[in-house]
């Protein structure tokens, strides 16, 4: 098995990814709105994947935070509210955010189980900043530190409850980037102190059983790297003062925060401290680029995988996504 997660080519495997992935052995898989036509075709194409890794738990994850990020949506799927909504209700009764969140979270579980996806790239944990880039905007769970922990705490419960892991996101922090790190590399000038408030969530949230880093370079604790590829941000920060010991991924290899080829890029992410290279577009030869770069999986990588895994039943208790959804509407009427 290889350090990475990669993405699909489109909604079904075809003989050249089939004989990749047996070759490969990549740790698990991430699908996006190319990959998800009906219910139908993405229960086959999950089951395919996990007949192939030989993996009943094989990591199969997905975007779905709702608002602008959807991978799975309209008209098949039901659109999904933002986590601005949970922010504002916050302000007026916390107490109703949370529960709405915990039902929201639950909801997104079943609609993702339904079709075998067991890993949701959710929730944000990056502090919402006024005069940042729009990147992180409407997705964040508030510009409070102490709110958006406690909002992700019961995103990352209603996604356990309903059968499936949550990924905090974006480690240690997007939330002051001037810039969309799928467009360019951010750059965040801010000194230690203010950092502190960015890493308070994380901090909140350390017993994630998975992360995501960001790519942003922060110069109070590396001037050269971004964090994907810092050593220093890996190990003192997210691992040391977070004291985050869940399954680390990197973000997308494939965003143009990043420079150099995919292999010196997924050699990077791992060189640094990540226990896995996320590849994303489901491009063979950036996948070839990608594999040849990385031994096997580190022992103590495979078991924070493992852990992960295992924080989830294999059979969640059955609520309908209507029902849920309902509660949480009825919730959020409130704000």
């Amino acid at each position: 098995m290889i350090p990475a997660f990669f993405g699909l080519a489109g909604p079904a495997l075809g003989e050249a990814e089939r004989a990749f992935f047996r070759s490969v052995e990549p740790a698990g898989f991430i699908l996006f709105r190319r990959n998800c036509t009906d219910r139908a075709q993405m229960k086959a194409l999950t089951d395919e994947l996990r007949s192939l890794s030989g993996r009943d738990d094989v990591p199969i994850l997905i975007d779905q935070e709702g608002g602008r990020v959807q991978r799975m949506g309209p008209p098949e799927w039901p659109k999904l509210p933002a986590a601005e909504p949970f922010a504002r209700l916050y302000e007026k009764a916390p107490v109703s955010a949370m529960e709405a969140a915990r039902l929201n979270a639950k909801a997104i579980a079943t609609m993702l189980r339904e079709v075998g996806v067991n890993v949701d790239c959710l929730p944000l944990l990056d502090v919402r900043r006024p005069d940042a880039d729009a990147i992180i905007g409407d997705r964040a769970l508030g510009s409070d530190p102490m709110q958006v922990a406690a909002l992700g705490r019961l995103v990352i419960d209603g996604l356990r409850e309903g059968g499936v892991v949550g990924v905090v996101k974006h480690m240690p922090g997007h939330g002051r980037a001037m810039a969309d790190s799928h467009k360019e590399l951010p750059v965040v000038e801010a000194p230690e102190a203010e950092l502190a408030e960015d890493v308070a969530p994380f901090v909140g949230l350390r017993d994630a059983a998975m992360g995501m880093t960001a790519h942003v370079v922060y110069t109070a604790w590396d001037k050269e790297r971004c964090a994907s590829l810092s050593p220093v941000v890996i190990g003192e920060i997210i691992r040391g003062r977070i004291g985050f010991d869940g399954l680390l991924m990197s973000d997308d290899l494939g965003m143009h925060a990043l420079s150099g080829g995919f292999a010196e890029r997924a050699a990077g992410v791992i060189a640094a401290g990540c226990d896995i290279a996320l590849h994303c577009s489901g491009d063979m030869a950036e996948m070839e680029a990608v594999a040849g770069a990385l031994g096997p999986i580190a022992a103590v990588s495979h078991d924070r995988l493992q852990r992960a895994m295992a924080t989830v039943a294999a059979q969640a208790p059955f609520e309908s996504f209507e029902e849920l959804a309902a509660r949480r509407d009825s919730l959020l009427a409130l704000a």
